[in-house]
């Protein structure tokens, strides 16, 4: 028996789940459920459905290219199967799905490396903004002198900043 592909949303279909749709020229599309089915009589872009396979690899949130993807292609040649070749493929796709993981989670964490950096220089911005509510009231009153220098001596390193941008 063999798990079929979603048209629609890329999912997988287990054998005596979904529905199928002909079309007049005998092209079958298999869907996985009646919304995959509906948005598909609908007319609609799974590339441009937020929540399908098509649309995350579009917008490249998922990787495209992967020698571990040549393993889930349909192969239709019938192979004779013996307790060794059994017991080699499971092996060989244990092997697979373990580097596949390690993959995705290597893809995942480069994506992520450049909003973690984003997230962290608007933390420091809002830190700066309102560094009033950080500190303790007392120690302001006792420092509000040099609260004051420091906030000129800022205020100058800005302006310098700002120059050297427009240069």
């Amino acid at each position: 028996m063999r798990i079929e592909r979603c048209y629609f949303c890329s999912g997988p279909i287990y054998p005596g789940h979904g529905c199928v749709f002909v079309r007049n020229d005998a092209k079958m599309f298999r869907f996985c459920k009646s919304k995959c089915h509906k948005l598909f009589k609908q007319k609609k872009n799974p590339r441009k459905t937020r929540w399908t396979k098509a649309f995350r690899k579009s917008a490249g949130k998922e990787m495209v290219t992967d020698s571990s993807f040549d393993f889930e292609k349909k192969r239709n040649r019938p192979i004779k199967y013996d307790r060794e070749l059994v017991g080699t493929a499971i092996r060989v796709l244990k092997r697979t799905q373990e580097i596949k993981e390690r993959r995705e989670k290597d893809f995942y964490e480069t994506r992520m490396k450049v909003s973690k950096e984003n997230k962290k220089k608007e933390a420091l911005v809002a830190i700066e903004k309102e560094i009033h509510l950080v500190q303790a009231p007392q120690s302001l009153l006792k420092n509000k002198e040099a609260a004051k220098i420091q906030v000129a001596a800022q205020s100058k390193k800005k302006k310098v900043k700002e120059d050297d941008m427009e240069l």
